[in-house]
């Protein structure tokens, strides 16, 4: 090998020895892990407290929104919208998209689910969900809500990952998401758990604290009982919802909703009809049958699971002599009829997570909606007046029409020079010149004035 050869070479790991840093190791990996911690807490796992979604979700609705996949349009292949948010906003795996989504459409995970699901979606048995190729998909009519205006300037927008487009960072959300569909999450160090609640509830507690913003826990809790399950069930109880609700952190017990009806030769049985929220329904079968085939349990002759559609129906028929009530305080105790659900209302609020009680979420709300509407009333003005500024200029041309159309026959010169020759002609504006030379033919009749005339003083009110 020539000499001059090796002595580049010798320059090259020169200078990139120069360039290497000595770090200790300790504080590296602390550095490192907070920074990989943050972006976990900030850009996955924590929702926002303003639209209540967490980035996969407001990407998908967003990429719904774009392609128009909205609640009045057939149901679109799940696998487009899942390609439309990796290849342009969440540069992720596929399968992460489509669980989210999937998730999105499920009537037992969603108070009020955010996707229209059509095919197989999965079940409360814990069935999963089809493959993306078979299912479609389509935004509900309440999430319509959630980009409601959203291209009227309500809310900020950031660049995509790779810079070609722009993505919303929060959604102008005209429902309060967060508190109707709750939300769970486990980012590092830190989880969310926030239940879902009903919307007329909600909506009456937002009033509420609209009307007396010094209302306290008590007082909002006669507008807002407590959680409201998808799959429904009753709260034992409620010291641990005013707990969740003052402090952010709280338990709640869950209890199955029954009926006992009489059979024939004076037998008993017990429907179980709403189950505890995110309770598996088939493991909650497994374990019910184990505990009557181990004879842990006395006094069952039948055990069936007859859910259909229309709801859950798990029905157990008894002995003649067993004591119902004696069973059913079994069943709570050592089955998950019965589950406690712990709550954690943990989102981010100015983008830092932070432990949020009930009227803290509400306050968030309310000031995100006064900044959406605010937004959105600056845009209709803007509007409005660059409407009504053409509209002038419409105005004077007609007003001086035969004028205008000799000096746009006579000229010889291209659309700039006469745009300025009218300017300084009629003293319009470039905006206005450009307007009038691009009027339609049909526009200098009788009735098209009249509709110009008529437009602009509706503007003027406006």
């Amino acid at each position: 090998m020539p000499e001059h050869e090796n002595m580049e070479e010798f320059e090259i790991l020169e200078s990139q020895h120069d360039q290497v840093e000595n770090v200790e190791i300790s504080k590296e990996m602390k550095e490192s892990f907070l920074d990989y911690s943050m972006s976990v807490i900030v850009q996955r796992a924590l929702p926002d407290v303003r639209d209540g979604l967490k980035p996969v979700h407001r990407r998908i609705l967003y990429a719904m929104n774009s392609l128009n996949m909205t609640a009045t349009v057939a149901h679109k292949k799940s696998a487009r919208i899942v390609g439309d948010v990796i290849g342009k906003y969440h540069p992720h795996g596929d399968t992460a998209v489509y669980d989210a989504m999937v998730r999105m459409a499920q009537d037992f995970s969603y108070r009020y689910p955010l996707v229209d699901g059509h095919g197989n979606f999965g079940s409360l048995d814990g069935d999963g969900a089809a493959a993306m190729r078979y299912t479609e998909a389509r935004m509900s009519k309440i999430s319509m809500e959630m980009v409601a205006d959203i291209n009227k300037e309500t809310v900020d927008f950031t660049p995509t990952y790779d810079s070609e487009g722009e993505e919303p960072v929060v959604l102008p959300s005209r429902i309060p998401n967060l508190l109707l569909n709750g939300a769970v999450g486990i980012a590092v160090g830190m989880a969310t758990n926030i239940p879902p609640h009903n919307l007329n509830e909600t909506v009456d507690g937002i009033k509420a604290v609209m009307d007396d913003p010094d209302i306290t826990v008590p007082e909002l809790m006669e507008h807002i009982k407590g959680p409201d399950f998808p799959t429904g069930g009753i709260i034992l109880g409620r010291k641990g919802i005013r707990q969740a609700y003052e402090t952010g952190r709280g338990s709640i017990s869950i209890r199955s909703k029954y009926r006992v009806e009489e059979l024939s030769q004076g037998r008993k049985r017990i429907i179980f009809y709403e189950i505890p929220y995110a309770i598996n329904k088939a493991n909650l079968m497994t374990k019910m049958a184990a505990l009557i085939r181990d004879k842990a349990l006395q006094g069952v002759t039948y055990l069936n699971d007859e859910s259909n559609r229309e709801g859950v129906r798990i029905v157990m028929e008894l002995k003649k002599d067993a004591q119902e009530d004696v069973i059913l305080n079994q069943l709570f105790r050592l089955t998950p009829l019965q589950s406690s659900f712990g709550i954690n209302m943990l989102a981010l609020e100015h983008g830092k997570p932070k432990q949020l009680t009930l009227k803290e979420i509400i306050v968030d709300y309310i000031d995100h909606q006064t900044d959406v509407i605010i937004r959105k009333t600056r845009y209709e003005l803007r509007k409005a007046e660059e409407r009504a500024h053409i509209l002038e200029g419409l105005r004077i041309a007609l007003d001086h029409l035969d004028e205008v159309i000799h000096m746009i026959r006579s000229s010889h010169k291209d659309e700039n020079g006469l745009n300025a020759d009218l300017c300084a002609a009629f003293g319009f504006s470039p905006v206005q010149a450009k307007a009038i030379l691009a009027m339609q033919l049909r526009r200098l009749s009788g009735l098209e004035r009249e509709k110009i005339e008529n437009e602009y003083q509706a503007l003027l009110k406006t």
